[in-house]
């Protein structure tokens, strides 16, 4: 029994130190991009190899990260509380937990087709490389959301096995999205970026810079869902998934307080996740009910 809970504790704190919840950014446009690239429903071996290739490669890069900035997490009161700064996980424990799940990543991409599988060592480098951009450039949120972009372009390349324009429109928008809120997401840390030499788009344009960065990578974000709408032939829920979405967006930018930790996780974090599964709901009711 105390086996039993000592595995639980640790598996809880390794959800925790990946932020597992966060998998609603990325996994309801890999979703939608599955099933328009199936024109349905895809098999369910291509479902679960897809789930299992998506989850593994974000717990290993976000482990990775948690890896690469420690020193800068251990000396910003923001972060000062996470597992690693605290040893309440050792390096060589998160070290190893990175391996196994690029491991798995690379394992399930080669179930899927040969596409997926040569482009998976690519993937787990550009994935990893976020990590640093932050040290000489402030485009590190646009990178960010590339990194993350991988998701949906990679599940219709799960589907597919072949290039297409859909899925990079749809990676474009994840990529303006999570850039977006990620820039907001920063605007806690510019004095922190300032002072230790660290990139940012807030630390380099200051709080009203950010922001409106911020919100014009959004509006393109929603343009580009439009465009899909024309592209797709698609129909009026979808169009009024956008539209919810577009006022929890106005909502978030409404809301921003970088001096309330509680209001900047609802900002960038528990929004944002309404927002994905609005899209999902909406995109999956208009793909089958229309």
């Amino acid at each position: 029994m105390q086996m039993i809970n000592k595995f639980v504790h640790k598996t809880k704190m390794f959800g925790e130190l990946v932020m597992f919840s966060h998998t609603l950014f990325s996994l309801p446009f890999a979703i939608i991009s599955m099933i328009w690239a199936a024109g349905g429903i895809p098999s369910w071996r291509v479902m679960l190899w897809s789930l299992v290739a998506l989850v593994a490669a974000r717990n290993g890069a976000n482990a990775f990260n948690r890896i690469a900035d420690l020193k800068f997490d251990a000396a910003n009161p923001r972060t000062a509380n996470r597992h690693m700064p605290r040893k309440l996980l050792l390096s060589r424990e998160v070290h190893v937990f990175v391996i196994v799940n690029f491991a798995i990543f690379i394992l399930a991409a080669g179930m899927l087709n040969l596409l997926c599988l040569v482009l998976s060592p690519v993937a787990v480098v550009l994935i990893c490389s976020y990590s640093y951009t932050k040290r000489f450039t402030w485009l590190c949120h646009l990178y960010l959301g590339f990194t993350i972009a991988s998701a949906p372009i990679g599940a219709w390349f799960a589907v597919t096995g072949q290039f297409a324009i859909i899925p990079f429109i749809i990676g474009t928008v994840v990529m303006l999205w999570i850039a977006g809120f990620d820039i907001i997401y920063a605007t806690q840390d510019i004095e922190f970026d300032r002072n230790t030499g660290l990139f940012s788009i807030p630390g380099v344009f200051g709080l009203k810079g950010a922001l409106l960065i911020s919100r014009s990578l959004h509006g393109i974000m929603v343009m580009l869902l439009v465009s899909l709408y024309v592209i797709q032939g698609l129909g009026w829920l979808y169009l009024t998934g956008i539209i919810i979405s577009m006022l929890l967006l106005a909502t978030e930018h409404r809301i921003i307080k970088p001096s309330s930790r509680k209001v900047m996780n609802l900002a960038s974090y528990n929004l944002n996740q309404v927002i994905s599964m609005t899209i999902l709901f909406f995109t999956l009711a208009d793909q089958f009910l229309l």
